[in-house]
């Protein structure tokens, strides 16, 4: 990395550090103009600004990052600040290294540097001594400091490049990744199913399936729930009882008339011809047969999706309309004058008038009209009904006080019926507490709810006679299992014996060239793990789910490392091993220089600094 490089990465960081500055309007003298540094590391300070800047830029990194605005209080609990001192501390013990071992660059690359920065430049593109002043002033810096910090930035950076430097992990290890990742097996495999079992399984009696239970009692658990008291009301709950105005109902109809009965349609496409005679040649060609409609569009450089007119009334068709709407469905019609010239058009489909009459529109209406009435009516009575909780009314009186009905729930995530179908009702089950007030919640199709949390129920066993059928489904998938491997396990012994595999009487399948991260559907999720650990000419059975496979590897297909693509792929896989193995060594190296370091950290400058951002 050179010098120059070097510069430009401490200058980039600094001035990033400057704008965050402007805009959060931290600065020094904020503290009163006697606490300068929030620690010293082998003597070289950590300054008050550069704390605070690098607190606030991960405040924001971390905003963006999770969407929404991350507070200084928030980010204190994720140990934000401490990853940023610590930061902190370990580049400043690499500043005092490289200082310690004599690295520098001279005054000339600082010069150089200095000059070519736009941000210091004057309208004539040339060095702005002005400029330069007054934005390290904004900053609290002087130039001294700014300039030793570019030295250290630059110094440190050809310490880190040095202990990277040659970083070279062998060509055999990527060599061996890659023939790890590309090689392939070849085999052959029938998959057994209940339909492949001699005789089916015969049905458990009782005392099966309670020994079954009995031994796998935590299959057939109730979960844990949260058991709720709630009251709620929905706009359905109450359009009995809302009038709909007659004249309302008709005035809606009016206004929707365009959608309640509409013209005959087609579904058409116009091509524009340059001339009459070319669009007249064009419909000759294609009612010969020696051209198609598609090669017409095609051969003046568009696409159909350019020529596509979509649903239209003859209205909409001007002088076309007549032509277009008085031929059949696929007929390709033409030349027609319209505004943007000759045109030959192709009907591709009939839509048929639909009308619907007021008396067979108005239950739809009526029922729309009615629900957002009684929304209305829902909405109007929401500060009453707080005011009631407000009071001391329980839930239960809410019953008889409104027309809010009362029910409880043993709430658990997995339920989705009634008003577990709500997704703000599941929120507030989900957090509520036994000390909570009960307070009125919007629903999201206009109704409201209120919950209390009455206590917390433990998983337990579902007892015997209400899990039977679930007992007996699980023990039909575990006998069924049971006989598939037995008869899987059969057929491995004769091919051990000598008996191919396609002698066995079942449906055999061949798979060629499969590598690791291949999927085949309808196998056991396993196969092709199982398949990469077997020995060539080994057999195999894999189970899985209702269903085991019998495999046989016939060939292992080593990776091809000649090909183009394995260069490319081995270029690619050393260059992030590479990086990767520096940066371990990188820290590896900061850490223990950091554990030398003389470091001394006044908190009460970095509590001054917290006070700022809280």
């Amino acid at each position: 990395m050179s010098q120059k490089s070097s510069i430009s990465n401490k200058l980039v960081w600094v001035l990033m550090g400057l704008l965050i500055l402007s805009l959060g309007g931290f600065g020094i003298t904020n503290l009163g103009g006697t606490i300068n540094n929030v620690g010293t590391v082998d003597g070289k300070p950590i300054a008050v600004t550069t704390y605070s800047r690098a607190v606030q830029q991960e405040l924001t990194n971390l905003s963006q990052q999770t969407g929404q605005q991350i507070t200084f209080q928030q980010a204190q609990l994720f140990g934000l600040n401490q990853q940023v001192l610590g930061r902190l501390v370990t580049q400043r013990a690499l500043d005092a290294e490289a200082e310690r071992l004599g690295l520098s660059i001279g005054d000339e690359n600082v010069r150089d540097e200095l000059l070519s920065i736009p941000a210091f430049q004057g309208l004539d593109g040339n060095f702005d001594r002005e400029a330069y002043a007054f934005t390290l002033d904004s900053a609290g810096l002087n130039e001294g400091e700014f300039e030793q910090s570019l030295r250290e930035g630059a110094a440190t950076t050809l310490l880190q490049t040095a202990v990277t430097a040659g970083v070279q992990m062998p060509a055999t290890y990527a060599d061996t990744i890659l023939s790890y990742l590309g090689e392939t097996r070849d085999f052959t495999m029938a998959v057994l199913t209940e339909a492949n079992l001699p005789e089916p399984v015969a049905a458990p009696d009782e005392a099966a399936l309670q020994a079954y239970y009995d031994a796998n009692t935590d299959q057939f658990l109730r979960p844990a729930t949260r058991d709720i008291t709630y009251a709620w009301l929905t706009p359905d709950m109450i359009l009995d009882t809302v009038e709909v105005d007659e004249t309302a109902v008709r005035a809606l109809y009016d206004e929707r008339s365009a959608e309640y009965n509409q013209p005959e349609r087609r579904l058409v496409e116009r091509l524009v011809m340059g001339s009459t005679e070319e669009a007249q040649a064009a419909i000759d060609a294609i009612a010969a047969g020696t051209e198609s409609f598609e090669a017409t569009v095609e051969a003046r450089g568009l696409s159909l999706a350019d020529v596509d007119l979509g649903d239209v009334t003859q209205e909409s068709l001007g002088a076309a309309g007549d032509v277009v709407f008085g031929a059949a469905s696929g007929q390709t019609v033409g030349p027609v004058d319209t505004d943007l010239g000759p045109a030959i058009y192709r009907i591709n489909g009939i839509l048929n008038a639909r009308s619907t009459s007021f008396e067979d529109a108005q239950a739809e209406l009526r029922a729309e009209l009615a629900g957002d009435r009684a929304r209305r009516v829902i909405d109007a009575q929401i500060n009453d009904i707080d005011d009631l909780l407000a009071g001391g009314a329980t839930i239960e009186e809410l019953a008889t006080e409104t027309e809010m009905q009362v029910s409880t729930i043993n709430w658990h995530a997995g339920l989705s019926d009634g008003i577990a179908g709500y997704e703000e009702f599941r929120a507030q089950a989900t957090q509520v507490t036994e000390s909570d007030f009960p307070a009125i919640e919007n629903l999201a199709d206009g109704g409201i709810f209120a919950i209390r949390l009455d206590g917390e129920t433990e998983a337990s066993p579902t007892p015997f006679v209400d899990a039977q059928a679930d007992v007996e489904a699980a023990w039909r998938a575990q006998a069924v299992g049971d006989a598939l491997q037995s008869l899987a396990t059969d057929y491995v012994s004769q091919m051990a014996a000598g008996a191919d595999i396609i002698s066995l009487g079942v449906t055999v399948l061949q798979e060629t060239d499969i590598a690791r991260g291949d999927f085949i559907p309808d196998v056991p999720a396993t196969l092709v793990e199982t398949v990469f650990g077997m020995d060539l000419g080994g057999v195999a059975t894999v189970a899985g789910g209702q269903s085991v496979a019998v495999v046989e590897l016939d060939a292992i297909n080593p990776a091809d490392l000649a090909e183009g693509e394995a260069d490319s792929l081995r270029g690619i896989l050393t260059a992030q091993v590479n990086q990767t193995f520096a940066q371990e060594i990188l820290n590896a190296y900061s850490t223990q220089i950091r554990l030398n370091a003389d470091v001394q950290i006044d908190q009460n400058a970095v509590n001054a600094v917290h006070s700022q951002l809280q």
